[in-house]
């Protein structure tokens, strides 16, 4: 008879899950993508507003520029007051018209949906679609900005930066490549990131901030 002790199985520990900041990253990741691929379907009618808004401005802040404007989902097109002369056409003049897609301009709605979705995959964050509805409107006046500000630099650039045909001051043409600069190459994925930390602050500070301060703890 064998009197030897029978062996018993040690449990396997546990699956250990990935921690909140490493989901949180690979779930943001992983959004940008979904939530792009979305958007190229959606974009004619969510960025309409924006082509709305767009106009208003124009018509405001640049009345002796703008003659009509026309919209549509997935496009805006202004006739404007400014004269250039056409090239190889005996020194005839046109109005020039300029067309551009608003939600060209309106890409980092997604940017922002997905660092939603990536918070309450990594944290169970609640209020994600009041949150969701909340940024889409708060990134409006950015995105119009962005689209206004293309507008203008493509009219200047139409003009061929003359101060005559435009008319206006030195510094006002300035204002506009600076406008241009921020509002298109700036503002667009900035702005999504900084109205996620608005309304996602709570979230942002006890899970990241306190994630990566444990992260860089010696073990």
């Amino acid at each position: 008879m064998d009197d030897r002790p029978a062996a018993t199985e040690t449990p396997a520990p546990p699956a250990r899950r990935p921690a909140p900041l490493v989901r949180f990253a690979v779930w943001a990741f992983a959004g940008v993508i979904v939530f792009t691929l979305l958007w190229t379907r959606v974009s004619p009618w969510l960025s309409y507003p924006i082509a709305a808004l767009t106009h208003a401005t124009l018509e405001q802040v640049t009345p002796m520029w703008i003659h009509t404007a026309h919209k549509r989902p997935g496009s805006i097109e202004v006739e404007t007051t400014v004269e250039v002369a056409l090239p190889q056409a005996a020194g005839r003049r046109a109005e020039v018209t300029l067309e551009a897609d608003p939600g060209r301009y309106a890409f980092g709605l997604p940017i922002f949906l997905a660092l939603l979705a990536a918070a309450w995959a990594a944290g169970r964050a609640p209020g994600r679609w009041q949150r969701a509805l909340l940024g889409y409107v708060l990134l409006l006046p950015v995105q119009s900005f962005s689209l206004t500000m293309y507008l203008l630099m493509q009219l200047a650039g139409a003009a061929r930066f003359d101060l005559r045909a435009l008319r206006i001051d030195q510094w006002q043409l300035e204002a506009i490549i600076f406008g241009y600069q921020l509002g298109v190459l700036v503002l667009p994925t900035l702005a999504p990131v900084l109205v996620w930390l608005l309304l996602d602050r709570r979230f942002f500070t006890s899970v990241i901030v306190r994630g990566w301060q444990k992260s860089l703890q010696p073990r």
